[in-house]
């Protein structure tokens, strides 16, 4: 018989050693690519943050104006006022970075906690945490988040709150339904009859055990949703504004030149956008394609 403390992780174990063995091929290149983009962000943000960049975001030159890649000096060229592109691409991570940790922080806390009243203890708090989700829910993301913007007029970091916010439903239900089917198998009153405290349950071998690889996946594709929030309201005029680099504003900025042919400062940051939000869809969806194949185990 098996004994309590080598209990069935249902959704896998990611120190496990067979987790690489059941990637697939396509698994690993998604996995390696997804991962290299999240190091690539990490690494600009620091150069960012500790002004360890090639040139002064700020810093204007009138006499290289749109000036193409490979310029010398200016590796992805100058926009319409020859500042260097590829610092102020690395500078665009600051939008969202940070302000997307607080909106990932804040759906994964709340979401396990509601999800942990609902699936945990059920009754009342269950019908209290569904009514919660469900009228979260019934709000149209895009609308709430511009009606909060036209009312309020808040910082970058108050609207990622909201994503947050509005993000709980979906953590909240995966995780009910993961402590669920873990009360179909008796899990929870094995452990109970073992004599161990709820916290104990709740937080080592329900969540740590059995919904660690449910979070992570949550998180990668919760950044990969931030971000595409952030650059859409910063092109709309709504997040962050010029001259501090967005990714989104930057896009706005350049397509004003389209006309003229000068397609390059509104194409280098759109490309940015879309292989880092691909990056890290595809690492969700590599994650979960292996612990899915690791439960059919």
């Amino acid at each position: 018989m098996k004994k309590y403390n080598e209990h069935p992780s249902e959704s896998g174990d990611l120190s496990d050693a067979s987790f690489w063995k059941m990637a697939g091929p396509m698994d690993l290149i998604y996995m390696g690519y997804g991962l290299l983009i999240v190091l690539l962000v990490i690494v600009s943000y620091i150069l960012g943050a500790t002004q360890y960049l090639p040139h002064d975001p700020q810093a204007v030159n009138l006499e290289l104006l749109m000036a193409p890649p490979h310029t010398p000096g200016h590796l992805l060229g100058t926009d319409f006022m020859g500042r260097d592109l590829l610092t102020r691409l690395i500078i665009g991570i600051q939008a969202y970075f940070l302000p997307g940790l607080l909106a990932i922080g804040t759906a994964l806390t709340l979401g396990t906690c509601c999800g942990v009243a609902a699936g945990y203890w059920g009754g009342r708090l269950d019908t209290a945490a569904t009514y919660l989700s469900n009228l979260l829910d019934s709000f149209p993301r895009l609308v709430l988040i511009l009606l909060i913007v036209a009312a309020f007029k808040p910082d970058i970091y108050l609207i990622m709150a909201v994503v947050g916010i509005t993000n709980v439903p979906t953590v909240a239900h995966l995780i009910k339904n993961k402590i669920l089917f873990l009360k179909q198998k008796n899990f929870i009153e094995a452990a109970t009859a073992l004599g161990l405290k709820n916290a104990v349950i709740i937080f080592k071998h329900i969540l740590w055990h059995n919904c660690r690889s449910v979070l992570i996946i949550q998180a990668t594709l919760g950044m990969a949703e931030v971000i595409l929030i952030e650059t859409s309201l910063s092109y709309l005029g709504f997040g962050v504004q010029e001259p501090t680099p967005s990714w989104g504003n930057m896009v706005q900025s350049g397509a004003n030149y389209f006309m003229q042919g000068k397609f390059w400062p509104s194409t280098a940051p759109a490309l940015a956008i879309l292989l880092t939000i691909m990056g890290f869809h595809l690492l969700g969806d590599s994650l979960n394609n292996i612990l899915e194949k690791k439960r059919d185990q």
